[in-house]
C-alpha cells in the first residue's frame, strides 16, 4: 500500500493576512454605527475582527435582528469598505514571496475568508493575486469563524483532507476555527499580539520573518506526530 503523504494545501485568510485592510474596515463599521446611533469603539472592532458580518451585527444589534435588515446593513458596510480601499490596498510583508514560492512548488492555495465574495473578488483582482489561487471561499453564507466551515469547504474544494492543509490566520476566531476543524494553523501577529494567538501551532510576527519552506518543515514535522 502506498503510504506517501497526500500533497498539502495552503488555506489563506484574507484581511490581516494577505492584505492590510484593518483601518478601512474600521472606517466602514464606524460610519455604519454612527448612522445607526449605536456605540462602537476600536476595541469592539479589534475584538470582532475576523468574524462574519452576521455575527458582528448580532453582537451590535441583538440576536433577534431581522435577517433582511442585517443583509441591508451588511451590504452597505461592504460597499463603503470597497470605496475606501480602492486604489489603496497593499499586500502585507512577505505575502507575494510566499504565494509565488508555493505556486512554484505546485501547492494548491485557497482564500478562506469571512468576507463576502464581492470583497474577496475585489481584493484579489485589485492586488493581481487571482492567479495564485485554485479557489476562493467565503464564509458569508456559512457558519462564521470560530466555526471551521469555511476552512473545511476550502479543503474540500482543493480535494485535500483537513489534516493535509495549513491555515494561515491572524485572528483569534480564525485560529480557533482551524483547530476545531483539525487543521494545522500558523498565526501571523499582524492584528493581534502574539500572546493572543498562542493556541496556533506556530506564531510569527510577519510572513517576511521566515521562508515558507520553514513553515512547511514545521507543518510536516507536526503532521508526522
Amino acid at each position: 500500500m502506498d503510504t506517501t503523504p497526500q500533497p498539502y494545501a495552503i488555506l489563506w485568510d484574507m484581511d490581516g493576512v494577505l492584505v492590510d485592510t484593518g483601518d478601512f474596515h474600521y472606517q466602514a463599521w464606524d460610519e455604519i454605527a454612527r448612522r445607526l446611533g449605536i456605540p462602537y469603539t476600536y476595541q469592539t472592532f479589534h475584538t470582532t475582527f475576523g468574524m462574519t458580518n452576521a455575527s458582528i451585527l448580532r453582537l451590535l444589534l441583538g440576536e433577534d435582528l431581522d435577517p433582511a435588515r442585517m443583509e441591508a446593513i451588511s451590504l452597505e458596510k461592504e460597499a463603503s469598505f470597497r470605496r475606501a480601499v480602492h486604489g489603496k490596498a497593499q499586500t502585507l510583508p512577505g505575502v507575494c514571496d510566499w504565494l509565488a514560492w508555493f505556486a512554484s512548488q505546485g501547492v494548491p492555495q485557497a482564500v478562506a475568508s469571512s468576507a463576502p465574495m464581492a470583497n474577496i473578488d475585489f481584493l484579489v483582482d485589485e492586488l493581481n493575486l487571482r492567479g495564485y489561487f485554485q479557489t476562493l471561499v467565503s464564509a458569508y453564507h456559512l457558519p462564521g469563524k470560530p466555526d471551521p466551515a469555511v476552512f473545511l469547504e476550502a479543503a474540500r474544494q482543493l480535494d485535500r483532507p483537513p489534516a493535509r492543509c495549513l491555515v494561515i490566520e491572524d485572528s483569534v476566531a480564525g485560529v480557533t476555527a482551524a483547530l476545531r476543524g483539525g487543521i494545522a494553523c500558523l498565526a501571523v501577529a499582524t492584528t493581534h499580539p502574539a500572546e493572543k494567538l498562542g493556541a496556533a501551532g506556530r506564531v510569527i510576527h510577519r510572513l517576511s520573518d521566515i521562508h515558507p519552506s520553514q513553515a512547511v518543515a514545521w507543518f510536516n514535522l507536526n503532521a508526522e506526530r
